[in-house]
């Protein structure tokens, strides 16, 4: 039977569909289920091996990029989101997203209730859509694990950057093995460097986990990456498939054998 993938929906999220086709291209079994049918009771978390919380502007960002459907998850589904982590199920958030699972204290620590970093806005000062390479490096993620070389994935952000208390905080996250993606350069190097990094993450951070590696979220949309022909060169270049689904297929992967 295939793993069970809820995909939370709020009002202004626009990517849910996307992350749907990901996850039956990747062999799972998506729902897209409204927040307000976990906050009433009539859905529940723990009927699904794996969270999606796809990209967009949930609740328009009103309070902040990703802060009212933080405030659902810490404050409305508390319990149920304890026991979903606690039990040993997989959490990806993209783009919006991972914007939801900093604010709610889900990364990088899983805890629900200590904020410990942030996302805000590019160094840039400007909402930045094109496409990045990334690599993977060497990280906890279970959704990164196999993939060796560099892909490339669009961007669609304007708070992107991803800060913690100090430098040494985030060298620390890296020593632990929790930056999952980095923005890589022309030299194939991470970069802080415009435009490769569309943000100014420090030491070209685009993706974090926890320690379980079981939680991550990222900045970059895997799931417009699925097909050769979403790619700019696709016409120029043999492709059997696009980048980002390999992120999807290492999610099924593991928690088909959890």
């Amino acid at each position: 039977m295939s793993p069970r993938v809820i995909i939370v929906r709020a009002a202004g999220i626009n990517r849910d569909g996307d992350a749907a086709r990901a996850v039956t291209m990747a062999g799972g079994s998506p729902d897209i289920v409204h927040i307000g049918r976990l906050i009433d009771g009539s859905v529940s978390l723990l009927d699904y091996a794996m969270l999606i919380v796809p990209g967009g502007f949930s609740y328009g960002d009103h309070l902040g990029a990703g802060a009212m459907l933080a405030l659902d998850i810490r404050h409305r589904l508390e319990d149920q989101m304890r026991r979903f982590v606690e039990d040993g199920r997989a959490i990806l958030g993209i783009c919006n997203g991972f914007q939801v699972l900093v604010k709610s204290g889900l990364l990088p620590g899983a805890t629900l209730s200590q904020l410990s970093a942030s996302l805000t806005h590019n160094a840039s000062g400007r909402f930045e859509c094109r496409w990045v390479r990334l690599a993977a490096g060497a990280s906890r993620s279970v959704f990164t694990q196999g993939i060796d070389a560099p892909i490339e994935v669009p961007v669609a952000h304007g708070e992107g950057r991803f800060v913690m208390q100090s430098d040494a905080a985030l060298d620390a996250l890296a020593a632990n093995g929790q930056v999952a993606f980095r923005y890589l350069g022309t030299d194939d190097q991470p970069t802080e460097a415009y435009p490769a990094n569309p943000n100014g993450s420090y030491h070209g951070i685009a993706a974090v986990c926890d320690a379980s590696g079981r939680i991550m979220g990222m900045m970059p949309h895997p799931e417009n990456a699925l097909t050769p022909w979403q790619h700019p060169r696709w016409t120029r270049e043999s492709r059997t498939h696009g980048d980002g689904l390999a992120i999807f297929r290492n999610g099924i992967n593991w928690v088909t054998h959890i």
